[in-house]
């Protein structure tokens, strides 16, 4: 399979290349067009760092045949790669947010559905076998109708090392574009793709202000089902800079017979580094975006349609626009029938 993989602007970039370029039945292309000229950590450079081929242009890249391509470009890039790909012929995933507006979203679904390819959100959280004894746990009973859901996804502040995530243009927003899409997809599975309702937002720039960022850099989003199922989503950039880990994710699931806790990112091995003069740990267990991928490259060779796909994207991106709908309007923010923001 020719696999491309079209822009480094987003941090997964690397990681995704790193594993690719493993597979034995993968030919793998990178091409990171807009990246800023002499960036050590886009481009060329980082492309000779990873020791894998480059395109100077996607003309290049699109000169042949191919298969496959994983779009991890800035969010507000992710139609115009997307669309290129789909006409090429190319099964896509998509680096989240699928897109920063509803109509590019829609966009790329279509694009996709019309050329016979695939599109797949990139939620490797999905892929965790915690989360799976949860989902099973939920669907056999063990604990009763699910009533309430605490989730967390916090980090570092990514605009710290990709600058374009503090700008609201390109990247659509902060924390809340982010951070609550990955909750929102865990939901979505959970409820089986029932469509919220109604949702709530507060946000503010209090965290990393000497930055002098137009996004907000923390939030707290609320969201109300049909079902009567609440969810609270902790979507902050609070992990300082000298944290010994990027970030993490954990679900508080409240059923009517128990409790569930799921922690996405547990630590195998801590302690302090001397020469580093901090805390570190070592991190255990699967590799949830190899996992990721490994589905990725299956249905992209059985034809079969992927998990999540576009239109769980799609569904995940609506929560955050009613959530940028609610901090507008100071009130929350109710969906269609539809899904869209009221």
């Amino acid at each position: 399979m020719r696999i491309a993989v079209l822009s480094f602007a987003h941090v997964h970039a690397a990681a995704y290349v790193r594993l690719l370029r493993d597979h034995d039945d993968v030919e793998l292309v990178t091409a990171d067009p807009d990246a800023p000229p002499g960036d050590p950590d886009r481009g060329p450079a980082l492309a000779e760092r990873l020791g894998v081929p480059y395109a100077a242009t996607l003309d290049e890249v699109f000169a042949a045949p191919l298969d496959a391509a994983v779009i991890t470009s800035e969010n507000s890039r992710h139609r115009k790669l997307v669309e290129r790909a789909a006409t090429a012929g190319a099964h896509v995933l998509c680096e989240k947010p699928l897109a920063t507006t509803e109509a590019d979203a829609q966009a790329m679904v279509a694009a996709c559905s019309r050329a016979g390819v695939s599109l797949m959100a990139a939620y490797p959280v999905r892929f965790a076998p915690a989360f799976a004894a949860l989902r099973d746990a939920l669907e056999d009973g063990h604990l009763g109708r699910l009533v309430a859901v605490y989730g967390t996804n916090n980090g570092w502040n990514p605009a710290r090392s990709r600058r374009w995530f503090g700008d609201r243009e390109t990247a659509g927003g902060g924390a809340l574009m982010d951070h609550t899409v990955h909750i929102a997809d865990l939901m979505d599975v959970l409820l089986g793709g029932e469509q919220a309702e109604e949702v709530y937002a507060q946000a503010n720039t209090v965290l990393d202000a000497d930055l002098g960022l137009d996004v907000e850099t923390a939030g707290l989003v609320t969201v109300r089902y049909p079902s009567g199922v609440t969810a609270a989503v902790d979507c902050s950039w609070s992990q300082p800079a000298h944290h010994p880990t990027w970030g993490g994710l954990t679900l508080t699931c409240v059923g009517e017979r128990g409790i569930v806790e799921f922690d996405a990112f547990p630590r195998l091995l801590g302690g302090f580094d001397e020469t580093a003069g901090r805390d570190r740990w070592e991190p255990g267990g699967d590799d949830l975006d190899a996992a990721m991928l490994d589905e990725f490259l299956d249905a992209c060779r059985t034809g079969r349609r992927p998990r999540p796909d576009g239109e769980a994207g799609l569904r995940s991106l609506r929560i955050v626009l009613a959530a940028y709908e609610s901090l507008r309007r100071g009130q929350p923010a109710p969906l269609s029938g539809d899904g869209l923001p009221g």
